[in-house]
């Protein structure tokens, strides 16, 4: 999915019977901003926003205290933003609550230093709020908001400057195997572990093992920020990258194309 493609993004249905719902934290330096996603998010069968924060230093606080599946995190604000809160969560919490990165501008700046530090994926403040509920069903069910194009432009901008791909690799990157290679180069297309083991020939156990040893070697959390280390390591060039088979499609209700399983 494209975030140009929001406008025809299907409304997620309710959450299954029996199933606790989401929990929420919105993170906001604009308290109108707050107010309009919790007020948007309530309306939401399966989502329940338990609590809200204006600035990064009250992220990690907040979230030991109330324990939320999903934080909904602005990037860009004043004292901590939300790259660093980011940060935080994972190196303070032993269990971190996945990170969905809310952004005025698909190409932020902010939003790569975001996915670096372990965010599972990004949406727009604009988007309808029936693909904000869907993003957060889908990392809260363990699954990863990955869109390789925008990627690939993020990437490109980023290192611009930047100086040779090779000079770039560390040990992350020297320890994958060549299949472990091409399972992140399809990964970074946008391909699902079913459509992974199509592309090579091998059992979805084998893919699922492949994706969890990129996950390992790279000190990754989720595929998108595979992907990103990946690009910062030198392990994928831009350039080399396109999504799969055409352009990205807006997901059908309850699955995205270019979002699976980590593992």
């Amino acid at each position: 999915m494209t975030l140009t493609d929001a406008s025809t993004a299907q409304a997620a249905g309710p959450a299954p019977d029996g199933e606790p719902p989401v929990t929420v934290v919105v993170v906001d330096d604009e308290e109108l901003t707050r107010a309009g996603l919790r007020t948007l998010l309530d309306a939401r069968p399966g989502i329940d926003v338990v609590g809200e924060a204006a600035d990064g230093t009250e992220v990690l606080p907040l979230v030991t205290r109330l324990r939320p599946d999903v934080v909904l995190m602005d990037v860009r604000m004043p004292r901590l933003n939300g790259i660093e809160a980011t940060r935080r969560l994972r190196a303070e919490l032993s269990d971190p609550p996945k990170v969905v990165v809310i952004t005025t501008f698909e190409n932020d700046e902010y939003v790569w230093e975001a996915l670096l530090a372990g965010a599972a994926g990004f949406i727009r403040k604009r988007a309808p709020s029936a693909e904000i509920a869907q993003a957060i069903r889908l990392v809260a069910g363990g699954d990863t908001l990955l869109f390789p194009d925008t990627l690939r432009r993020l990437a490109g901008r980023h290192f611009t400057a930047a100086p040779a791909w090779p000079g770039r690799a560390d040990h992350r990157a020297a320890a994958l195997t060549n299949r472990e290679r091409e399972t992140l180069r399809l990964m970074a297309r946008g391909l699902s572990n079913q459509q992974i083991s199509g592309r090579l020939t091998v059992s979805l156990e084998t893919v699922k093992t492949h994706v969890g040893n990129v996950l390992t070697k790279l000190n990754a959390n989720n595929r998108t920020h595979a992907v990103v280390v990946a690009y910062e390591t030198g392990v994928l060039v831009p350039g080399e990258v396109t999504a799969d088979d055409g352009p990205a499609r807006p997901y059908p209700a309850g699955r995205n194309p270019s979002v699976s399983n980590a593992r």
